[in-house]
Parts: structure tokens; sequence; C-alpha cells
């Protein structure tokens, strides 16, 4: 419970930086981002319980990762995570669960999740800014990526990649979980302006 208070601590804290860094009062970065006020407001307070769509919203509208909402600042210059040590961002009803590791630093970072999807269980996503590129690995198991709405099967040992900028959705098939890594390789974030 502390973990998860603080955790939403360091977001409130994040959030409210990179929106006032940006120049954007609560309204807009809620019509920006698709989110009530009221919501952005609790979040800013570290109330509530954002979910991983609203999350995304807020980082894409901001032209920054999701985890640079979520860390604190970095620590030396070799970072290790450990699975266990980071709470789901995702969890589906039967089992499924996606996890956001770590983010690269660099004017274009790149996320790394590792995603488990249990046997028809699906996360369908919502577009992303224009510039992002997913890629998929499959470490176990099969899946179906959906983009615009062509299916894609995918089995153990393969890798796709796509621009995130349209719908998409990741779903389990066959009979046993499918795990899978995921990076989401994102544009350069906005420059400051003089």
């Amino acid at each position: 419970m502390a973990e998860t208070a603080s955790a939403l601590r360091t977001v409130a804290h994040n959030v409210r930086a990179a929106r006032v860094r940006a120049g954007l009062s609560l309204e807009e970065m809620g019509r920006r981002a698709q989110v009530s006020k009221g919501a952005l407001v609790a979040l800013e307070k570290a109330q509530g319980n954002p979910n991983l769509a609203t999350l995304v919203r807020i980082a894409d509208t901001l032209g920054i990762s999701v985890s640079a909402l979520m860390q604190g600042p970095h620590e030396g210059r070799v970072r290790i995570v450990d699975a266990s040590s980071v709470a789901p961002l995702w969890t589906g009803g039967q089992g499924s669960e996606a996890r956001l590791m770590l983010t690269t630093s660099g004017p274009s970072p790149v996320e790394v999740w590792r995603w488990r999807l249990e046997p028809e269980e699906e996360y369908p996503s919502h577009p992303h800014q224009a510039g992002v590129v997913e890629t998929i690995s499959v470490v176990s198991g099969r899946m179906i990526l959906v983009v615009d709405g062509s299916e894609h099967p995918l089995a153990v040992g393969q890798t796709a990649t796509f621009d995130g900028d349209t719908a998409h959705t990741y779903r389990g098939s066959g009979t046993e979980p499918c795990d899978l890594i995921m990076t989401v390789h994102l544009p350069p974030g906005p420059t400051a302006t003089a």
C-alpha cells in the first residue's frame, strides 16, 4: 500500500511538472488528452487510480514516455530492473498483464515492456502520437496482433513492428499464455522555444 501511494505521488509530481513545462492549463491538457479536468486535478493531487489508457493519453499529449511519468530521478550509469519489483500497469480479467520495465533516456526514448497474454484475452490500444513505432517479440506462446483491423498471427521466435499511430490490439491465442517483450520507440520530445 505504501509503495502504491509513493508511486502515485511520483506520477502526480511528474504530470504536473510536465504539464507546467508544456505551458498547458488543466482544461487544455484535459481537452488534448481526452481526460476530464476533474480526473487531472485528482491525479495531480495524488488521488484516484489512473489506468494505463489514461496514462498513455497524458504521456502522448505531453510528448513524453509513460515511464517518465512514473519514475523518480535516475541513479548511476546502469539501471537493473527486476520484473517482480514493477507493478503491472494493466491486468486482464483472466490473468494477463503488462509491466513497463524501463524507458531509456535521451532525445528519442524507448520504453521496454513485458507482457503476458492469456489465451483469447486482449488489450485494445488507442492510436499513439505520430512517430511512435512498436516492436513485439514473442518469447513463448502465440498471439494475434491486430493493426488497423488486420490480424497478424505471431508465434514464439517471431518479431513484428508497426507504426503505433493507428488502432491496435494485442490478443493471446492458442492454449498457453503468450509472453512477449515490447519496445515502444518514441519520437523526439518537444523542443523548448525561447
